[in-house]
């Protein structure tokens, strides 16, 4: 299983990888024990009442294809009870678990004041990034570790996708619409990746002959790193004429 991004904070915050890294884990791991049951069990029927070719035994109840128990409590309504009773158990418990735990992905860990909030806005073929101060980035975003990134998504020309296999994420642009989204990093996942986490952005919404070159990138570093970043961008903007030279780059298409 993919390492999981786990994000310790005061709350236990857990990013979206892992918790989807968890879904995926349980249904494998139940799926695998009830398909190994299922199939061992009938396999062992498939021996136990084979064709020997001997006569059998006058109390044998044999199976017929079709036929559905009368429920007067023979050895096979049991059976199909039992196997209806435990099923359905299995499958309510895996809905609550699973709807409880996507709830969770769905709002996001509670917010507080640390919370950065970013706008991101797709183009023909490229993303920018607006911070709350007013800075702008084009092509990547730079975040701290160990932080929630609510992230509100739109579009300034047609639909896009933004999204990140990596980090689980992914919100469509759309035009005059604001998605909103969340995901966070952990120093831990930084640190083990060389003190420098990146992760890459795609769209995942056919947009137009330069679709499939409209990526990003997403990079995390340590929160006093990003800090020192921060003050000092102010303002200032690094998204200007990125516009024009992606859409020259395709057939002079600009946003």
């Amino acid at each position: 299983m993919i390492d999981s991004l786990i994000l310790q904070q005061g709350s236990d915050w857990r990013a979206q990888a892992e918790v989807f890294d968890e879904i995926f884990f349980v249904f494998l791991a139940l799926g695998t024990l009830v398909g190994t049951i299922v199939v061992a069990y009938t396999l062992w029927n498939v021996y136990k009442y084979r064709d020997d070719g001997s006569e059998p035994k006058e109390d044998f109840d044999a199976p017929e294809v079709g036929e559905l128990p009368t429920g007067q409590g023979g050895p096979k309504a049991k059976k199909l009870f039992l196997s209806f009773g435990l099923s359905a158990i299995v499958v309510i418990s895996l809905v609550v678990y699973a709807y409880g735990i996507l709830l969770y992905v769905e709002e996001g860990p509670d917010s507080d004041e640390d919370n950065i909030e970013i706008l991101v806005e797709g183009y023909q073929y490229g993303w920018d990034y607006e911070y709350p101060n007013g800075h702008s980035e084009t092509g990547e975003l730079i975040v701290p570790a160990d932080t929630r990134i609510d992230i509100s998504v739109t579009s300034r020309d047609v639909w896009h996708n933004f999204g990140s296999s990596e980090l689980r994420i992914k919100s469509d642009a759309i035009p005059g619409d604001n998605n909103t989204n969340w995901f966070s990093v952990s120093s831990e996942e930084v640190q083990a990746q060389g003190g420098e986490a990146t992760y890459t952005v795609e769209c995942f919404e056919l947009c137009g002959p330069g679709h499939s070159a409209m990526e990003g990138q997403i990079t995390v570093i340590p929160e006093d790193e990003w800090e020192s970043w921060y003050e000092g961008t102010g303002n200032e903007s690094n998204v200007e004429g990125a516009a024009s030279v992606n859409g020259a780059a395709y057939g002079g298409v600009s946003a």
